[in-house]
């Protein structure tokens, strides 16, 4: 053979070989991971010089939003544990987090901030007579951390609710109180029980899903979440029943979070928790399920190579030199209740979520002898509709992965009419992202009528059609809500949509087709039909064919059909910049005015997009 071709053969031998990645070895993960959290929470701890009065800002990052120093605290406590080291950066950590709660106690903190507040307490044991962080307290520092730990803070107990929060703060008011009891800084059992009763309510009485803001039928990753926390809560007292009761939820719940996993480890791409916490998200999940192999969606090696993609992303997410993750950066999108006062919370947040999950996952890797895992996430195609509920108002996700087209397309209510991270759009579709909590039409149309009423087609539908292959989609909307309403409160302005969604071709060449038709039952004017397509591409180049208008951004290539003319702007560092997980830059308007629709003389018009190979 000559020295030429031989070394083709040899050098395209060798790149055969290095394309198939190596196992991870777990031990090295697992090193990687407990180094940086040791090193990161040291940064942080010595950066504290005074917790009376607390500072204002540590490492640069405002410390004065909710729930700051209770996520702090709970950071530190089980980076600790995970390190089995007791003095970080020079502290005395149970002494220094007996001071810190103090903050929380004496500034009002509540929920969140509780229950981080009771997880610290609780990692130094369960009796408050040899808990090193209790111990350290005065009498009335004692008795300023049992008010912090009252639920009564954010839960009536006269009205069985969580005050003026959404339904899932019952997860955590769960959470706190079966603390307490552990603890023994609540005793009155009745209370506890029927706390826990309360929140595992929508659960016992049948549901799969919880609805976050009853009755309106809002469903996003808080369901999970909170079926995860419920379930603790009845661990944390040994409530078997409740248990029980949650087993088939959770199971469900965490088929469809493994369903919706993108291969950079990302789970939920709608709803109103988004970004960063998609991420850390999976690396819960699979904490919990390490601990809790009877709710495993598949083998421990594939959950801990998903764990592994969500982390690597998370890395990606952190400024070294500031100690602290990206979290107001541009394009990067968050809703408002992650204010500027809060970055510190979301990285100290990080770093207790992700040592919680490192303690669980090492535990299991440990136990069943899992050495090494895939260095890449190979999730399996899927394509099949998830009802959240049946009945008046049906509301649901379609789920759907074959091969570059992947999506999900969540029928359901958001926090406002129209906003366009819960519209019926496909959130995950490469080179597509909805603007974090703006009311905009993100491919659901907005419809403005003569009198400025703008209609959308949104908060669950009236009827919901899934094709039985997965691959089809129909829904129809006669009640509408409007943008300027509020959630579920729905108008017949007698108009009628008919979406129909539909993949066309093979897995390696798909096409998502949507189609959309509005009859009228009288004659209707639409002063203006807006559609945006959002892009997280730079770039567009735009073609005729055969008088057919085709955009090709850099991942995708889409093309509207029907009374629509189209523009490209750019969004600048605008709220419409803000994706939930990379910046939009460009959006592609389509836009029709004076529309007349009369029975029998409807509306049609169809989006195609073609995902490009890479």
């Amino acid at each position: 053979m000559k020295a030429w071709l031989l070394t083709l053969v040899l050098a395209g031998s060798a790149y055969a070989q290095n394309s198939i990645a190596a196992p991870i070895s777990t031990s090295a993960f697992t090193t990687e991971v407990n180094a940086f959290l040791a090193r990161e929470m040291a940064a942080h701890i010595a950066d504290i010089k005074t917790v009376n009065p607390p500072q204002t800002k540590v490492l640069d990052a405002q410390t004065t939003g909710e729930f700051s120093w209770g996520t702090f605290m709970r950071a530190a406590a089980v980076v600790s544990q995970l390190s089995g080291n007791d003095s970080i950066a020079g502290r005395d950590l149970p002494k220094f987090l007996g001071q810190v709660g103090l903050i929380e106690a004496r500034g009002g903190g509540k929920a969140f901030a509780q229950m981080y507040a009771a997880l610290a307490l609780r990692r130094y044991g369960t009796d408050l007579k040899s808990n090193l962080l209790w111990q350290s307290l005065t009498a009335s520092e004692q008795q300023e951390w049992r008010s912090l730990l009252d639920p009564a803070r954010f839960y009536d107990r006269a009205t069985r609710h969580v005050i003026n929060l959404p339904e899932n703060y019952f997860g955590v008011a769960s959470r706190v109180i079966t603390m307490d009891l552990q603890m023994g800084i609540i005793t009155d059992r009745v209370y506890v029980d029927d706390l826990l009763n309360q929140a595992a309510r929508q659960f016992v009485e049948g549901e799969i899903y919880s609805d976050d803001a009853l009755p309106t039928g809002r469903f996003d990753r808080y369901s999970q979440e909170y079926a995860r926390y419920v379930y603790e809560a009845a661990e944390n007292i040994g409530r078997k029943d409740v248990m029980a009761a949650l087993e088939p939820s959770i199971k469900t719940q965490l088929r469809l979070w493994w369903d919706l996993l993108a291969a950079d480890g990302y789970g939920y791409p709608w709803g109103r928790s988004l970004g960063v916490i998609g991420y850390m998200d999976t690396m819960e999940i699979v904490g919990f399920v390490a601990q809790h192999p009877h709710f495993r969606p598949a083998p421990l090696p594939e959950m801990a190579a998903a764990y592994r993609s969500a982390w690597q992303s998370l890395m990606r997410e952190y400024i070294p030199e500031r100690h602290l993750l990206n979290v107001f950066g541009f394009g990067h999108g968050h809703y408002s209740y992650i204010n500027p006062e809060r970055e510190w919370q979301q990285t100290t947040g990080f770093f207790g979520k992700i040592a919680n999950a490192e303690i669980l996952f090492q535990q299991a890797v440990s136990s069943e002898r899992l050495t090494s895992f895939p260095a890449k996430l190979d999730l399996p195609p899927v394509a099949r509709f998830e009802y959240f509920r049946h009945g008046n108002r049906p509301a649901g996700v379609w789920i759907v992965r074959q091969g570059a087209l992947q999506f999900a397309l969540p029928i359901t209510t958001g926090t406002k009419p129209g906003i366009a991270d819960y519209l019926p759009a496909p959130h995950g579709l490469t080179g597509f992202a909805a603007p974090v909590e703006q009311q905009v039409p993100a491919l659901t149309p907005y419809l403005e009528l003569m009198d400025g009423t703008v209609l959308v087609a949104s908060d669950g539908a009236d009827e919901i059609r899934p094709g039985a292959d997965g691959r089809s989609l129909v829904a129809i909307w006669k009640r509408w809500v409007t943008v300027s309403g509020k959630p579920a409160q729905f108008v017949e302005p007698g108009l009628t949509s008919e979406v129909r969604w539909s993949i066309m071709g093979t897995s390696n060449g798909a096409t998502l087709v949507r189609s959309e038709t509005i009859t009228a039952s009288r004659p209707v004017t639409i002063r203006r039909m807006h559609v945006l397509f959002p892009s997280t591409s730079s770039h567009v180049a735009t073609r005729l064919v055969e008088g057919r208008r085709m955009d090709r951004f850099a991942s995708i290539e889409v093309e509207a059909t029907g009374p629509l003319a189209a523009s490209v702007r750019a969004t600048g560092d605008s709220a419409l910049n803000r994706g939930n997980q990379e910046p939009i830059l460009l959006l592609l308007d389509w836009e029709a005015n004076q529309v007349g629709i009369k029975p029998g003389t409807p509306l049609h018009w169809t989006f195609t997009a073609r995902p490009l190979a890479k």
